[in-house]
């Protein structure tokens, strides 16, 4: 426990960095494959992808999260969670090819009955690694998951990229479906070198089924109200405006799961591990909350602000289209941000009961907004999502905080000023691009009103907001343990 802040900033710092690749690594298969592939090609795996990725929620069944935080977890225990992990991932399999011929119906298009039985494949692979995985995540092993993770997206990409040139068309992004899980799962066994006992039935693991049931639940709960309206817009307007929303949302959707998942697994294994000491964890969960939503407002603001330029740069000239979904989608980021780390403070408390009960409550409203907004489009469609997000927000900031050791008042003092910094700078930026703007390709006029923005809101939020503290703490976190190595 001595060791704990050092093992997080560091943890955290090596996740990031793999994620800031990772970014990278699919912000670049996207500008190639997007230029290589067509709306309808991705729209085509779309509409598999939303009725799998519903099955993927159950993929261990919330098994790994409940691994991660039991504070004493035995052999006898993880070996019977990996069999029951395989056993879950075997039946999902199982059940994606059977629903196939179905799920092709439902969209009047036969080529969904193959894409569907090979993406099934994918269930068996994460199937096999996900306990490993968990391992890791609970050793605290960032660096190693990092690299993992890292890996087996490059090699996944690569993969789509030659298949796309050659000619594959939509295969190559099955194939990088299936790809990638294969990768890291086989870069997990050989990081662990575990190899799993036998199940026992009477290996105490009841408490974390119920755990991870709920936890499985929520995030079905979650999926369903994120993204039945692709299941619409696919069933009522075709292929190519699914492609093209899928597209615009998956854009938007980069920066915010990298950043989640990579500060995500850090923060869990940290706040696990203090759940009984209430100050550390509240300090530790403020100040992971802040850098989280400073990190996440510029994007935000980039986003809505420069959507003509992004598009035309991420995904070229035939994907203009989806400016205007990408630009309405762009508040959401803003939304997980702010609501993505309650979810880990309530989950380390033990509290995924509550979260389950808030997901229970937002889900209907999400979905009748996609039922009313259908009938008019994408744009449409994405007006509605953001708009009850954003009336969401603040509900949910409540009533995750009640009855714990943070307070409403905490979470607006930690976002506060990331907030009005970047609202500040991007009066900055939006100044620079209406004066220079003009004078550049949309490639030159994006690197310089991103760059304003970034730059502006660096100044601001350390010099003016007064957090150039908290940044300090953590650069002074990374450097005490090889400090303390040398001496």
């Amino acid at each position: 426990m001595e060791h704990l802040k050092e093992k997080t900033i560091r943890g955290g710092v090596a996740r990031l960095f793999a994620q800031g690749t990772n970014f990278f690594l699919r912000i670049g298969s996207l500008m190639i494959l997007a230029r290589l592939l067509s709306p309808a090609d991705f729209g085509l795996v779309g509409m598999v992808m939303a009725f799998t990725g519903a099955l993927t929620l159950f993929r261990d069944f919330g098994l790994s999260a409940a691994a991660v935080q039991r504070a004493n977890v035995t052999e006898e225990q993880l070996s019977t969670l990996f069999w029951i992990n395989l056993f879950v991932g075997v039946v999902l399999g199982l059940l994606a090819i059977v629903c196939a011929p179905a799920i092709a119906a439902f969209y009047h298009e036969p080529r969904l009955v193959a894409v569907t039985a090979v993406l099934a494949l994918a269930f068996l692979f994460n199937a096999a690694g996900v306990q490993h995985s968990a391992m890791l995540q609970r050793e605290m092993r960032f660096t190693a998951l990092a690299v993992i993770n890292t890996v087996a997206l490059a090699i996944g990409t690569a993969i789509a990229i030659w298949g796309a040139k050659a000619g594959y068309g939509y295969w190559a992004l099955v194939v990088m479906t299936v790809a990638t899980p294969f990768v890291s799962t086989i870069g997990f066994w050989l990081t662990t070198w575990w190899v799993p006992g036998l199940p026992q039935r009477r290996a105490g693991i009841r408490s974390m089924m119920h755990f991870g049931g709920t936890v499985t639940l929520n995030g079905l709960v979650v999926y369903i109200a994120t993204n039945f309206e692709k299941v619409l817009l696919g069933r009522f307007w075709g292929v190519d405006v699914l492609g093209m929303y899928g597209r615009a949302y998956q854009l938007i959707n980069i920066p915010t799961d990298n950043l989640n998942f990579a500060a995500g697994e850090v923060a869990f294994s940290a706040l696990s591990r203090l759940q009984h000491d209430p100050t550390r964890l509240k300090s530790y969960f403020l100040k992971g909350y802040s850098v989280v939503v400073a990190m996440t407002v510029p994007i935000t603001i980039a986003c809505a602000l420069f959507a003509d330029d992004i598009i035309r740069v991420a995904l070229g000239p035939k994907w203009a289209g989806a400016v205007p979904i990408f630009r309405l989608l762009s508040p959401t980021i803003l939304v997980f941000a702010i609501a993505n780390p309650l979810g880990w403070l309530l989950s380390s408390l033990g509290l995924v009961g509550r979260g389950l009960k808030m997901s229970m409550v937002i889900a209907p409203a999400m979905i009748a907004s996609y039922l009313i907004a259908v009938p008019h489009g994408p744009r449409a469609v994405a007006s509605a999502y953001s708009a009850v997000m954003l009336l969401w927000v603040i509900p949910v900031i409540a009533w995750s905080v009640h009855g714990t050791v943070i307070a409403f008042g905490d979470i607006v003092r930690a976002a506060s000023r990331p907030l009005i910094s970047c609202l500040v700078a991007a009066v900055i930026a939006f100044g620079v691009r209406s004066a220079c703007g003009p004078l550049f390709s949309p490639l030159g006029r994006l690197t310089l009103e991103t760059t304003t923005l970034f730059v502006a809101f660096a100044g601001l939020l350390l010099f003016v907001a007064g957090q150039r503290t908290l940044y300090l703490d953590i650069l002074r976190g990374l450097r005490r343990p090889r400090e303390t190595a040398v001496t």
